[in-house]
């Protein structure tokens, strides 16, 4: 009986949550979001700009692919350390913490459908997934400057 109590509770707080909660626990579609043009030395961005909670919380889950120069920025309202994992997300990503100025702070590898946490070094407000390998093939590193976005040009 308790159980049937606690089921039917659960399903009315869903219910009550509407649309948004479904739509994040929902697999069927990649979210697409407004992008922004970013510069790494010489080489475009187009990234993503995920800056709501749901947004960033979805991220890149569900994409089967992410063209070469693309990517998800990552925008919180304040500097904290930022970690993220792969869970839902299908393609391996690499990923850089990045500084209120631009600068990178430190970068990592997350593997698809991992639940292994990648963390900024230190306080961040900005985070930029890209295919995994992309900023190792460009010679991005921490330390790099990126611009455009949210930084000075």
């Amino acid at each position: 009986m308790l159980k049937m109590i606690f089921a039917a509770l659960l399903l009315s707080c869903c219910a009550a949550a509407g649309t948004s909660f479904a739509q994040a626990a929902s697999p069927a579609q990649a979210q697409q979001l407004p992008s922004t043009q970013l510069r790494a030395g010489m080489h475009l961005i187009k990234a993503e700009v995920a800056k709501t909670f749901e947004q960033r919380q979805i991220g890149l889950m569900h994409r089967a692919q992410l063209p070469q120069n693309e990517g998800m920025l990552f925008v919180f309202e304040e500097a904290h350390l930022q970690c993220f994992w792969m869970k839902n997300t299908l393609i391996p990503l690499s990923i850089a913490f990045v500084a209120d100025d631009g600068t990178v702070v430190n970068m990592a590898d997350m593997k698809p459908m991992s639940e292994q946490s990648k963390c900024s070094a230190k306080p961040v407000r900005y985070a930029l997934e890209m295919n995994q390998g992309w900023f190792a093939k460009r010679g991005i590193k921490a330390g790099s400057q990126l611009r455009g976005g949210p930084w000075p040009q």
